[in-house]
């Protein structure tokens, strides 16, 4: 077994973290999308 997998610093589900990261990631894009469709529609 790793040394390090004897004491993690923590015990939380790395599943969870995974999906934060998604979310965040995918907010992130979709509000570049929104700005740029707004801008867009202005413009014309």
């Amino acid at each position: 077994m790793n040394e390090f997998e004897h004491d993690p610093q923590t015990k939380r589900n790395d599943v969870i973290d995974s999906g934060i990261g998604f979310v965040v990631s995918f907010v992130f894009f979709s509000l570049i999308f929104v700005i740029a469709t707004v801008v867009e529609l202005v413009a014309r």
